[in-house]
């Protein structure tokens, strides 16, 4: 369906350009861009061959020419970006996390299903066919019992106070930026936890630096997630079954390859990707199945799902201690 269904990008961001080559070098229709500067939406369209540059949100979301709204603000404008684009009748594709708590996404959430529109959380991992295959794996029983998932996100970020991820303002930290991968890996697998435990440290300025968590389910799995902002890490991920096991190579949140091993250690699939380099068209994809089915929600990342999600940050961030400004 790539190329039926016209696509707007809201935000000119360093993710907008990532997404934005996925969609261009795919064949999806990117008719518009929009950004708070005129200059910046000029910039980016003359980048990527884009027709028509807003030098406004409010413009992009009101042109007739624009199905789906792309928002790729951060994190504390992601719920007023996406209900501007939705009350001007767009599905939208909101770039992760969803939004900066679970009541802004349970907003975000009533507003598209009152108007019959998709809202489709970017967590782009979900629709990569590494992820795919794995689901179909756990599926035929292949692990037997799954019972555990550890996974980590770790990186070396800027350390400047200013920037996002350190920048309390902008809903900086570790876990909604990095953990927000590891936590939706985990809901893919098990669902909603029934018990969340976390531990953090924090920067100077008072979001998260690292921030390491457990979470337990009713029979008896464990997910065990960790995230950082100022340390590289090995970025791998293990699913541990009672038959076996599925070691997920780095990066494990991009396409990347994996091996299945029985409980004797004995390899009995090797997965190897051939997407390069990103996969972000996956979810633009997805997107526009839904769209053209008719369809409000699909099966691999519902938006009520992203509403427990984000409850369950909510949870995290009680534990460890971090609010954001106007919460």
């Amino acid at each position: 369906m790539a190329g039926t269904i016209r696509w707007g990008i809201l935000g000119t961001g360093f993710i907008a350009h990532l997404q934005a080559a996925d969609l261009v070098n795919n064949g999806f229709a990117v008719t518009a861009v929009g950004s708070r500067s005129q200059d910046s939406a000029d910039a980016f369209a003359a980048e990527f061959g884009i027709p028509v540059a807003h030098g406004s949100y409010e413009a992009l979301v009101a042109d007739p020419n624009v199905d789906i709204v792309y928002v790729s603000t951060p994190h504390p404008f992601h719920a007023e970006n996406a209900l501007l684009a939705l009350r001007a009748g767009k599905h939208v594709l909101i770039e992760k996390a969803f939004t900066l708590n679970a009541a802004e996404a349970r907003e975000v959430v009533r507003v598209g299903a009152d108007a019959g529109l998709v809202v489709l959380e970017a967590m782009w991992t979900r629709f990569l066919p590494h992820m795919a295959r794995i689901r179909e794996i756990i599926a035929a029983g292949t692990l037997g019992d799954v019972r555990t998932l550890i996974a980590d996100h770790n990186q070396s970020l800027p350390t400047d106070p200013r920037h996002r991820i350190n920048n309390p303002e902008l809903g900086g930290g570790a876990l909604l930026d990095l953990g927000i991968y590891p936590v939706s890996f985990a809901f893919d697998l098990f669902g909603s936890p029934s018990t969340v435990f976390a531990n953090a440290a924090k920067t100077p300025t008072g979001v998260d630096r690292q921030t390491a968590i457990v979470f337990g389910y009713a029979d008896g799995q464990q997910a065990v997630l960790h995230c950082a902002l100022d340390t590289a890490g090995p970025n791998r991920a293990v699913i541990l079954g009672t038959e076996g096991r599925i070691e997920i190579d780095s990066v494990w949140y991009s396409p990347t390859t994996f091996t299945v091993l029985d409980s004797a250690g004995t390899v009995i699939e090797r997965f190897e990707t051939t997407v390069e380099p990103r996969g972000m068209q996956f979810q633009a994809w997805e997107a526009e199945r839904l769209i053209g089915a008719g369809l409000t929600s699909g099966e691999i990342l519902p938006p009520e799902e992203s509403v427990r999600i984000m409850e369950t940050l909510d949870e995290i961030r009680r534990q460890i201690g971090v609010v954001y400004p106007g919460e």
